[in-house]
C-alpha cells in the first residue's frame, strides 16, 4: 500500500509537471506534426514532370507524333528546340533534364530496322544521377510505345519486337510516399520518444527537482517506472496522432492489424523513453542531452533503418551495423504493416528484437542511475 502511494505521487507530479511545462505537449504533438508535413511532402522519390528537349529532324508529322507519345506520359514534359546547340543552352542552365535527339534517317531506319537498327541519342544531366536514370527508362519506354503504336496504324511489325507487361506487388502506383512515409513515422517517434525523457529530466536536473525526488523515501524503479509509464501514454498518443495524419494526408494504406501495430509501437517507444532516460542521467544538461540525442537518434534512423537506402544496397559492414539501430526493425514493420498486412514471418523477428532493444535500454538506464549527486 505504501509503495502504491509513492507511485500515485510520483505519477500525479509527472502529469502536473507536463501540465504547468508545455514543452512537452509540444514535443509529443507538435514535433511529430512538423516532421511529417515536412519530410512527408519534402522527401520523395518519384519523378514528375521531367522537362526534355526534342530535337528531331523529321517530317513535322513525325515530330508531332512523336511528342505526342512523350507528353503522355506523367513523368514527361518534352520541350521542342531547333538544334542541339539551343538545348544544350537549355541542359546547362537547368531548363531541362535530358535531350532527345533524333537523326535525320531515324525514320528510315526504324522502317528497315531488320537491316540497321534506328538509333536516338539521349543526353541526361547527370548531376542527379537517379533522376537521370529514371529519366532513361521513361524515354526508352515512351520511345517504345510510339514505335508499336505507328507500326500498328501502318500495320507492319518491327522486327524483334517483345511485349513486356509488369505487375508490382504491394505498392501498385509505386508511390515512393507509401514507402517513406512509414519511415517518417519511425522517425517521429525516435525523435518524441527520445526528446519527452532527454530534455524534460534533463531540466529537473538543472532546476534541482530531481535532488527532490533522491532525497525521497521513492526507489529508483518507483522513479524511472512513473516516468515510463506517464511519458508512455503521451508517446503513444503521439504515435496514434502520427499514424491518423499520415492516413488523412498521404492516403497511406493500411493493411495490418493494430494488434502488431500496438506492439511495435510500445516496445519502440519503451526502447527511446529509456534511452532518453540513459542520456538526461549521463548529461543532466539540456543542450548536451539534445545533442546526443539527435546524433544517436535520428542520424542512425535516417541512414540505417531502410527509411530512405535500402540495407541491401550497402557495404556488408554496414549492413551489420544496421542490426544495431532499433529503428530498422519498425520501418520493417510499418512497412509491412501498412503495404503487405500482417505477415507474421516479417513481424515477429523484428518484434522480438525491438523488445530485447527496449530491455537493455530500460536495463542501463537502471544501471547508471544512482541515488547521488555526483
Amino acid at each position: 500500500m505504501i509503495a502504491w502511494l509513492r507511485m500515485r505521487g510520483l505519477v500525479g507530479k509527472e502529469i502536473r509537471q507536463i501540465l504547468r511545462d508545455p514543452s512537452a505537449i509540444l514535443i509529443a504533438f507538435l514535433l511529430p506534426v512538423v516532421l511529417l508535413v515536412v519530410n512527408g511532402f519534402g522527401i520523395s522519390l518519384d519523378a514528375g514532370h521531367m522537362r526534355v528537349a526534342v530535337v528531331a529532324a523529321a517530317p513535322e508529322e513525325v515530330v508531332r507524333g512523336l511528342i505526342q507519345s512523350l507528353a503522355a506520359s506523367p513523368y514527361l514534359d518534352p520541350r521542342r528546340m531547333p538544334d542541339v546547340r539551343t538545348a544544350e543552352a537549355a541542359l546547362a542552365d537547368g531548363s531541362v533534364l535530358g535531350i532527345l535527339v533524333l537523326r535525320e534517317d531515324f525514320i528510315q531506319r526504324l522502317q528497315n530496322s531488320h537491316r540497321w537498327p534506328a538509333q536516338a541519342q539521349l543526353i541526361a544531366k547527370g548531376t542527379d544521377p537517379n533522376s537521370a536514370r529514371i529519366l532513361e527508362g521513361y524515354v526508352g519506354g515512351a520511345l517504345t510505345t510510339w514505335a508499336e503504336d505507328r507500326g500498328t496504324e501502318r500495320r507492319t511489325l518491327l522486327p524483334g519486337g517483345i511485349s513486356l507487361q509488369f505487375r508490382y506487388w504491394f505498392n501498385p502506383a509505386l508511390r515512393s510516399a507509401d514507402a517513406i512515409v512509414p519511415g517518417v513515422i519511425a522517425l517521429v517517434m525516435t525523435m518524441t520518444g527520445t526528446l519527452l525523457t532527454a530534455l524534460v529530466v534533463a531540466r529537473e536536473w538543472e532546476r534541482g527537482t530531481m535532488e527532490s525526488m533522491l532525497a525521497s523515501p521513492a526507489t529508483m524503479v518507483e522513479i524511472v517506472t512513473a516516468k515510463l509509464g506517464t511519458y508512455f501514454v503521451l508517446g503513444m498518443a503521439s504515435m496514434a496522432m502520427s499514424i491518423l495524419l499520415s492516413i488523412l494526408l498521404f492516403d497511406l494504406p493500411f493493411r495490418g492489424g493494430l494488434l502488431p501495430l500496438t506492439a511495435a509501437g510500445a516496445l519502440f517507444l519503451l526502447f527511446t523513453l529509456g534511452l532518453g532516460l540513459f542520456i538526461s542521467t549521463l548529461a543532466r544538461n539540456q543542450f548536451v542531452a539534445a545533442q546526443i540525442a539527435f546524433i544517436t537518434t535520428m542520424l542512425p534512423c535516417m541512414m540505417l533503418s531502410g527509411m530512405l537506402f535500402d540495407i541491401a544496397s550497402m557495404p556488408h559492414w554496414l549492413q551489420i551495423v544496421t542490426f544495431a539501430v532499433p529503428a530498422r526493425y519498425l520501418v520493417s514493420i510499418l512497412q509491412t504493416l501498412a503495404l503487405a498486412g500482417n505477415v507474421w514471418a516479417v513481424l515477429l523477428p523484428n518484434l522480438l528484437c525491438l523488445a530485447m532493444a527496449a530491455v537493455v535500454a530500460i536495463g542501463a538506464t537502471l544501471a547508471v542511475t544512482r541515488r547521488r549527486l555526483d
